[in-house]
């Protein structure tokens, strides 16, 4: 006697494989994006400058520097040196 009855056996043979194809297919999307993706934020050449405002992965110097800031990574002198610096050289 097999382990299935009849067709309520075979339809749930058929949904737990597809459900394991899907999980195989999602581990190796994640793991070559995980791979690929490593370097991400990091740009070839430096960020990109458009409409004269250096940015960073598309967004703007300023901005992550009042990010870093708000986040306790940067005291405030070391935020108000920074900010001057990028002021100045736009």
């Amino acid at each position: 006697m097999m382990w299935y009855d009849g067709w309520g056996g075979w339809f749930a043979m058929a949904i737990f494989m597809v459900l394991f194809w899907v999980l195989v297919i999602a581990g190796v999307v994640v793991l070559i994006r995980y791979v690929t993706g490593s370097r991400h934020g990091q740009q070839s050449g430096g960020p990109p400058v458009s409409s004269g405002e250096p940015r960073w992965g598309g967004r703007p110097a300023e901005e992550l520097l009042a990010e870093r800031f708000a986040r306790g990574e940067i005291d405030e002198d070391e935020y108000k040196r920074r900010l001057t610096l990028l002021r100045e050289h736009r």
